[in-house]
């Protein structure tokens, strides 16, 4: 009985090699539909999807007044009056009001040196003056008493009833007393001046600004030695510099060939680096009447014709000059392209914009003539990047693949 059981456990081989042969069988078919499915697609991707090489361009934005600019150069800005502040005075710094980017009015005080000095040199003036008018009170009282002795002994003398030694004596006394009053006058005179002197010199250890401007930079802070030379290894000849921001004018170099092209008066539009998104009306101020013979070029000033608080000195700036003043309007700037990148279908213009590698047509406004660019107000943006010359092969949406502009 148990062996009849264990019979019953026999493996049977021809069962399991028909199942391996019917599972490989439909592997191969289902392998064989995957790759044929394959082939369909790309042939479809061929035949009615086809990759188109074109090049590309970028929208972008210009200026108006780039279509009627005649020359462009290089420079900076520079403050036309600019000053290192000092003193005449020689000291210690003890006390300074402003720093960096501070705003200083003329007159204003900057800054104060240790003064004790002075104001012992201004006191001992005053003392010698009060003490030159008491000696002149006191010679006018002299003066007044020998002249009336001098009169009394003369109208004696004129009797015959005094000697004339006594008149000479007299008379002696009031000419030293009229003497004595013009010394004291005198020395009351060199009073004054002498407390002028210490007056002055008691101003010169507050230093104040010369003029309405904004400090650049800060040269100097407290307990420095501040002296008119700077001849000390400590010291500072300036405590601050500043610049009249109302000043600023761009100095640009413009080549000696084509300085036929640049009169005074004549208008511009000025660029700076810091500031690219805003174009700045100008105008040529001054061209400078001698040549730098290194750069066979000659220094133009050209000034802002409006202010702004961002407008800095040693800033780098482009300046465009024009043939025309620049309008309102035409300060805006305007997205342009050129006209080989537009194409026409049923009288309305239209680009390729590329979108994910795919060419999509995009209907376009467009506007005026820029020189060789056209303005468009709508349809596509400053930035994005469209077919250059398209072909007609080059389908809506059709896929593409960026060509290397040559």
């Amino acid at each position: 009985m148990l062996q009849n059981d264990i019979s019953k456990l026999k493996i049977d081989k021809t069962r399991t090699m028909q199942h391996r042969r019917a599972h490989k069988k439909t592997s191969v078919q289902i392998v064989g539909a995957a790759f044929l499915l394959l082939l369909g697609f790309v042939f479809y991707r061929l035949a009615f999807d086809p990759v188109v090489k074109v090049k590309v361009a970028t929208v972008s934005q210009m200026y108006p007044a780039q279509a009627f600019t005649l020359l462009h150069a290089s420079g900076y800005v520079v403050a036309q009056r600019k000053a290192a502040v000092a003193s005449k005075a020689t000291g210690r710094l003890i006390w300074l009001g402003v720093e960096e980017g501070s705003t200083v009015t003329k007159g204003q005080t900057i800054a104060r040196l240790e003064c004790e000095d002075a104001v012992a040199v201004r006191e001992q003036a005053m003392a010698n003056l009060n003490g030159a008018v008491s000696n002149l009170v006191m010679a006018k009282t002299e003066m007044d008493d020998a002249g009336l002795h001098y009169n009394r002994q003369r109208e004696l003398r004129a009797q015959g009833i005094v000697a004339q030694s006594e008149f000479d004596v007299a008379e002696a006394r009031y000419k030293r007393a009229c003497a004595a009053v013009t010394s004291a006058e005198a020395a009351i005179a060199a009073g004054r001046a002498a407390l002028h002197a210490a007056k002055v010199s008691l101003k010169y250890t507050f230093i104040r600004a010369p003029f309405d401007a904004v400090v650049l930079t800060k040269n100097a802070d407290i307990g420095d030695i501040v002296t008119p030379m700077g001849a000390a290894a400590n010291a500072k000849a300036a405590v601050v510099t500043i610049a009249d921001m109302s000043s600023l004018l761009v100095e640009a170099d413009v080549s000696e060939s084509n300085l036929r092209k640049v009169k005074a008066g004549q208008p511009c539009e000025i660029q700076l680096d810091a500031i690219s998104d805003v174009r700045f009306r100008g105008m040529v101020y001054m061209i400078v009447p001698t040549a730098d013979r290194s750069k066979a070029s000659v220094m133009v000033k050209v000034k802002f014709l409006e202010k702004d608080p961002r407008i800095l000195p040693e800033m780098s700036a482009k300046v465009a000059f024009l043939e025309k003043p620049v309008t309102a309007e035409e300060q805006r700037p305007r997205v342009v392209l050129n006209k080989g990148i537009m194409i026409s279908r049923n009288g309305q213009q239209a680009v390729f914009l590329i979108k994910e590698n795919r060419a999509i047509e995009t209907p376009i406004t467009t506007g005026a003539q820029l020189g060789d660019m056209i303005e468009i107000i709508a349809g596509v943006a400053a930035g994005e990047q469209v077919v250059v010359n398209p072909s007609g092969r080059l389908k809506n949406r059709a896929r593409i693949k960026i060509q290397d502009n040559e």
